[in-house]
């Protein structure tokens, strides 16, 4: 198997793999707020408590997150779709599309998320084409009255209520 047909069949497991979705978002240089839609995301760590995720080094705002020292997670909502859209589209004024605020650490945190990690960056790998941020958890937010988004084959949106059916 030739390097096109791995990549491919890697793409189609990865792909098939159900994950839920995220938004990473975080400052730039000169405090503008950036983010992006990313379903590369697991924690690591209970203690002290670490999670990770992984940026393209394709990405325009890489140097806000690589260099920035912190980061917030949001894990969305089941009804967030348009928001998870908004946040994988290039060339579009990402928070204009939504409500958000600035938290006391100065990390831009998107109202509505079923939850939210604020991170201090605790170590930067690379690894490919992908640089993976390991962040020490400094807060946590959780609203327990929404349930998370799933993506699974290319497409995303709440976790449908037959699942809840099946066998624990």
């Amino acid at each position: 198997m030739d390097k096109a047909e791995k990549q491919l069949l890697f793409k189609e497991v990865m792909g098939n793999y159900p994950t839920g979705v995220t938004i990473v978002t975080g400052v730039s240089e000169d405090g503008t707020p950036v983010g992006l839609t990313v379903n590369s995301f697991a924690s690591v760590s209970l203690d002290p408590l670490m999670i990770l995720w992984s940026i393209d080094h394709g990405v325009s705002t890489i140097k806000a997150f690589t260099e920035g020292g912190k980061f917030a997670v949001h894990v969305l909502a089941g009804e967030q779709q348009d928001l998870c859209k908004t946040f994988a589209t290039k060339g579009v004024d990402r928070f204009s599309q939504c409500k958000w605020e600035m938290s006391e650490t100065g990390l831009p945190i998107i109202e509505a998320a079923f939850g939210v990690f604020e991170c201090e960056t605790f170590q930067a790998v690379e690894a490919g084409d992908h640089t993976v941020l390991i962040g020490n958890v400094t807060n946590i937010r959780l609203d327990k009255e929404k349930d998370p988004m799933l993506y699974h084959r290319r497409c995303f949106g709440p976790i449908p209520a037959e699942f809840y059916n099946y066998v624990k």
